[in-house]
């Protein structure tokens, strides 16, 4: 189960830097902007979440919302919460936060032209298994979108079968949406 912590309490000290000099941070409203040119780069219009249904995500309590940045410059984001297990919320829904958030749901992950191939991708979704994992969240689901199943199977997830209470959203992310777990291990 997941405990509700301020977010200044979850993220305080959680800023990395690599050899690169990508710094990585929690995703804040001030990245907004970027973050949904990204967004626009990455997928088609009918996967797009608008302002407000992405801003919710930041500011859920059990927001792992991240941001990849290089000189200052937003490279990658990755939104990722505490949600209901196979529950997923809908495209463009404005979430508030759940009364129980069970597993870490990524709701989506997008790197720039210039970060891609860098391995910052990796890096966040890391990053977030580690938030999750010390916030006592065992199992994180997704759904893949747009041919990238093989990424996340790269990630360690599986595609089990879509669970029936939640084939309708499945669906509603596109004809070759999948349905997508991994448990998560802690890591020191």
């Amino acid at each position: 189960m997941f405990l509700h912590m301020r977010r200044s309490d979850r993220h305080q000290g959680t800023m990395t830097i690599d050899r690169a000099g990508t710094a990585i941070r929690p995703l804040e409203r001030h990245h907004l902007s970027a973050a949904l040119e990204i967004q626009a780069l990455a997928y088609p219009a009918a996967l797009l979440e608008h302002e407000r249904a992405f801003a919710s995500r930041i500011t859920l309590a059990g927001s792992c919302c991240l941001a990849a940045t290089r000189d200052g410059v937003l490279i990658a984001y990755l939104l990722a919460h505490a949600w209901p297990s196979r529950a997923p919320p809908s495209i463009g829904n404005v979430l508030a936060d759940p009364v129980v958030g069970e597993v870490l749901f990524i709701h989506d992950l997008a790197v720039s032209l210039t970060g891609r191939g860098t391995g910052v991708g990796r890096q966040l979704v890391l990053r977030a298994f580690d938030l999750a994992a010390r916030d006592g969240l065992e199992r994180a689901e997704l759904i893949a979108v747009e041919g990238a199943a093989g990424y996340w199977q790269r990630l360690g997830f599986t595609s089990p079968e879509v669970p029936a209470e939640s084939a309708g959203k499945v669906a509603a992310y596109g004809a070759a949406a999948r349905w997508m777990e991994r448990d998560i291990e802690r890591r020191n």
